[in-house]
């Protein structure tokens, strides 16, 4: 809200508009416009049809822990310009209720997405995402083009950089975070490759720069994938979102005591896309 503020020229210094990155000196006289927070007893609530399709998202639930197969589109929490994250609308559906968010998905990624219902719950859950191996995640995608048959592993680190606006760019760099994605075909779909994959770390956008490195990015991602290819899937096929698709996951809690298997069925629209590429 205060980079706002300063951005469209409401903050100003000695009379005159003022840039970000303006660095102030002593005796520089600052005029702030008056700004109205709202009151926690005021807060909006997310639109009835949209609690409604969360709710009937939810895919498992116990007493520690509530799944839930999030829409694509929907992102995992509210910020940059989103009010209603699936977190805050889930705490809608339940006031009174402690939720926190175990890992985030992608805003255009749908499939399973962990909440916990306890602190005690969160904590292990969360140290089982730090630890090797101590969740199995898998995902399906539709990769552009033919990819070879079998496994391919793709071990390449990541690095997180900034493109201007503040918006997230990943790519392969040396210096980045040890990354390692496993891509199996699980069927040819007109000419693409319908996929398996299992990540062992959970970078941001793994999966999505990892198929963009080996030349088979995932279909309709507009930030990593192929302008025509996209267009080309849309116009035979419809594909009008990010075919990623979180599926499974498998962790135990409990030290081990009490084993997990979560799934969320593929999103309806893209179960269409497959049977029109046939």
């Amino acid at each position: 809200m205060i980079y706002k503020l300063v951005r469209s020229g409401q903050v100003r210094v000695n009379g005159g508009r003022a840039k970000a990155e303006r660095k102030l000196e002593a005796g520089d006289e600052v005029r702030i416009p008056p700004v109205r927070l709202s009151e926690q007893g005021d807060k909006p609530t997310p639109p009835k049809g949209f609690m409604d399709a969360l709710d009937a998202a939810i895919v498992f639930e116990d007493a520690r822990l509530l799944a839930l197969n999030k829409p694509s589109g929907v992102a995992s929490h509210g910020g940059s310009g989103i009010s209603f994250g699936a977190i805050e609308t889930l705490r809608a559906l339940r006031p009174g209720q402690t939720l926190e968010l175990v890992h985030r998905l992608d805003r255009d990624t749908s499939g399973l997405l962990i909440v916990a219902k306890k602190r005690s719950a969160l904590t292990e859950m969360q140290a089982l995402m730090r630890e090797e191996g101590g969740i199995a995640k898998r995902y399906l995608a539709l990769l552009t083009g033919r990819m070879p048959e079998g496994v391919m592993s793709v071990d390449a680190a990541l690095h997180i950089g900034l493109r201007q606006g503040g918006e997230r760019h990943v790519q392969v760099h040396r210096d980045g975070k040890p990354s390692l994605s496993h891509f199996k075909v699980l069927e040819r779909r007109g000419g693409q490759s319908y996929c398996e994959v299992r990540i062992e770390t959970g970078r941001t956008h793994q999966i999505r720069v990892h198929a963009q490195h080996i030349g088979h990015p995932v279909a309709g991602d507009d930030k990593y994938g192929e302008v025509e290819a996209n267009k080309r899937l849309r116009e035979q096929a419809g594909l009008k979102r990010l075919f990623l698709h979180a599926s499974t996951l498998e962790f135990a809690l409990d030290g081990g005591r009490e084993p997990y298997l979560l799934n969320a069925p593929l999103a309806p629209e893209l179960v269409e896309v497959l049977d029109r590429l046939g």
